[in-house]
């Protein structure tokens, strides 16, 4: 067990906000590089943070609920043609 509580939040960098923002916004305009350039720059502990905040929130990890969110598209997609 680590020895920091667990009733302690660690905080997400307002940087760590702007740059998911970012790869968020890249995956929607299918710019697959830009995204992970963006993931790849948040810093450790704002990344922990979001990862456990998404656990808390939605039960999942980011990688996870993206590829859940990428095959829903993927099935929307082909309705449309």
């Amino acid at each position: 067990m680590s020895g920091q509580s667990t009733s302690t939040r660690q905080r997400i960098s307002l940087m760590a906000s702007g740059e998911l923002r970012d790869a968020l916004t890249a995956i929607e305009e299918g710019k697959g590089p830009a995204a992970v350039a963006a993931l790849m720059a948040i810093d450790p502990v704002s990344w922990q943070a979001i990862e456990e905040r998404l656990v808390g929130l939605v039960g999942s990890d980011l990688r996870s609920l993206l590829l859940k969110t990428a095959g829903e598209c993927d099935r929307q997609a082909a309705f449309v043609d």
